[in-house]
């Protein structure tokens, strides 16, 4: 395996939103069945992208393309957002994603927290967070307690999810 990340082209866009939509509606139709209703709208991949401190990367291993991720960078406070991670179904359970999220660590060492979110029913994503990556669950979201960045979505499992911080100790 020879994982890399790239930045994201304007070339590009329109399949990184769509392997994004891709991934993301495969853990949703695996839980709850088809949906009419897109999990990821292509409205909010552009809000990740199209915000002032996001970068955007390109996973590749051996050069093909398998993931993609937007991280959200503030160089003043160092309290980092990844906001969407995904890597192709068809490359799931190879390392890659461990491997892409260690060189983003690495690309941004003066991080002093990172922090992101994930559906409760996305079982991958939680034990890739959390048993792969160090991070720790620090809230959890529900009709009783929304999200307050968030609107009620009207899809089936979304009102349900989580946020992870990983607090870096080096500094």
């Amino acid at each position: 395996m020879e994982i890399t990340l790239e930045i994201l082209q304007k070339g590009d866009k329109e399949q990184f939103i769509k392997n994004n939509q891709i991934a993301f509606q495969k853990a949703y139709i695996e839980e709850f069945g088809e949906s009419d209703e897109m999990v990821l709208p292509e409205k909010d991949i552009e809000k990740s992208l199209e915000n002032e401190n996001s970068v955007a990367y390109r996973i590749l291993n051996y050069g093909a393309w398998v993931g993609g991720i937007i991280l959200s960078i503030n160089k003043l406070t160092h309290h980092n957002s990844l906001d969407l991670f995904f890597v192709n179904p068809d490359a799931h359970g190879k390392g890659i994603g461990t491997d892409a999220w260690a060189m983003v660590e690495k690309m941004y060492p003066e991080t002093l927290v990172w922090e992101t979110h994930t559906p409760y029913f996305e079982k991958r994503n939680i034990h890739f967070y959390v048993n792969k990556c160090g991070f720790k669950i620090v809230e959890f979201f529900n009709p009783y307690y929304r999200d307050p960045n968030l609107p009620n979505t009207g899809v089936d499992g979304l009102d349900y999810s989580f946020r992870f911080e990983k607090v870096k100790y080096n500094h």
